[in-house]
């Protein structure tokens, strides 16, 4: 059976984890950002030309070019 843990005890422990995280620098938060944006559009460009792509060839398909 697990022991019970006082409201004090649960934020002595919470507070100690908390102090063992190590926390990304400004710049570190800033690249990683910058990459994200770069890697959303570079996703938006490769769907949207697959888009138009599949787009094209099913006008072929269908005939209404």
């Amino acid at each position: 059976m697990a022991t019970k843990t006082s409201p004090t005890q649960f934020i002595a422990q919470v507070r100690a984890e908390v102090a063992k995280v190590v926390w990304p620098t400004r710049r570190e938060v800033l690249l990683t950002t910058i990459m994200v944006f770069i890697m959303a559009a570079l996703t938006a460009t490769f769907f949207s030309l697959v888009d138009m792509a599949i787009r094209f060839g099913l006008k072929l398909i269908i005939g209404g070019v």
